[in-house]
């Protein structure tokens, strides 16, 4: 299984713990199940079309991920809001 942190808002929103336990095959299925399993969260990662919001970022294993990108179980997930600002 995945762990996953979240930050920021989003981990408010998830309970406020620093790390969750996700059985999941893809970055995209992961984010489906966190939606799920947190509903605050419904509509903060995925649009409404199922798609990963553009202000947040997913590392899988400190790499960038894309959300069909595959999952092994001892894979370290982290999604990231945006930082903007000038």
């Amino acid at each position: 299984m995945a762990r996953v942190r979240l930050r920021g808002p989003l981990r408010r929103m998830a309970g406020d713990l620093a790390e969750h336990v996700v059985e999941a095959d893809s970055v995209i299925e992961l984010l489906k199940a966190l939606e799920r399993a947190h509903g605050a969260l419904d509509g903060w990662i995925l649009d409404e079309r199922g798609r990963l919001r553009p202000h947040l970022n997913v590392f899988v294993n400190g790499e960038l991920a894309q959300p069909e990108d595959a999952l092994g179980a001892d894979d370290r997930v982290d999604v990231i809001p945006a930082i903007s600002g000038g």
